[in-house]
């Protein structure tokens, strides 16, 4: 499973690709927002920071104009891929993308049916909000694994990007479930590294080597 960051923020994504897993970056109007700059160049240094995908999302509501948007935003990148909401006209102007060779990501995606029609278009990805359906109180992971069950029966390409991840058990859930990607914000990445005995061994292990260095030195 692949890991990406949910974030339209620089120093997140370049902290995260330090640490050598980061596979690629979903942004939404929300998050490119909150960094209160140029969008535009905003999406453009995304793109050029992160060396995998990195799904811009269309904010247009008619067919016509989420597709010249979505053609607008896939000429921002070559990693660039288009998010597309789930509704009849987002379906429409997703099909016309994929045949024009641009890769899709089908969002707000909350059902399995809802993820048929995605891989149906030929999407990349499409991507099933767990988090969002635990909030009403769903089975986000139950939603998940019918997806994937689904794909795999069906032999679809799509891949199945696991969104709205608010914990680190989400991630490792998704994963048993046969998510592709995982996407989830910096506050979730930067716990799955945590554990309190990775930090209580590393003290220890460091404390008895200062003190084996302090007795050399003292018996020299």
């Amino acid at each position: 499973m692949k890991l990406f960051l949910d974030t339209a923020n620089l120093e997140e994504i370049r902290t995260i690709k330090k640490w050598g897993v980061l596979s690629g970056c979903t942004t939404n109007p929300t998050l490119i927002a909150r960094e209160h700059s140029d969008w535009e160049l905003q999406m453009k240094e995304i793109c050029t920071e992160v060396e995998g995908p990195v799904s811009l999302e269309t904010t247009s509501a008619k067919a016509d104009d989420i597709y010249e948007e979505g053609l607008k935003l896939a000429a921002v990148a070559p990693n660039a891929v288009v998010k597309v909401v789930m509704t009849p006209d987002g379906m429409e102007a997703g099909r016309r993308l994929v045949e024009q060779g641009i890769p899709v990501n089908v969002t707000l995606t909350f059902s399995p049916a809802q993820a048929i029609l995605a891989a149906e278009i030929g999407a990349t990805y499409v991507s099933p909000f767990l988090g969002r359906l635990d909030d009403v109180g769903a089975d986000g992971m139950h939603v998940l694994r019918e997806i994937c069950e689904i794909y795999e029966m069906q032999g679809y390409d799509t891949l199945v990007l696991a969104a709205s991840l608010r914990h680190p058990m989400h991630v490792v859930e998704a994963a048993k479930c046969g998510a592709d990607v995982a996407t989830m914000p910096y506050s979730v990445f930067s716990q799955l590294v945590k554990h309190p005995l990775t930090d209580i061994g590393l003290e220890k292990f460091l404390a008895d080597w200062k003190k084996l260095q302090q007795e050399l030195k003292e018996g020299a």
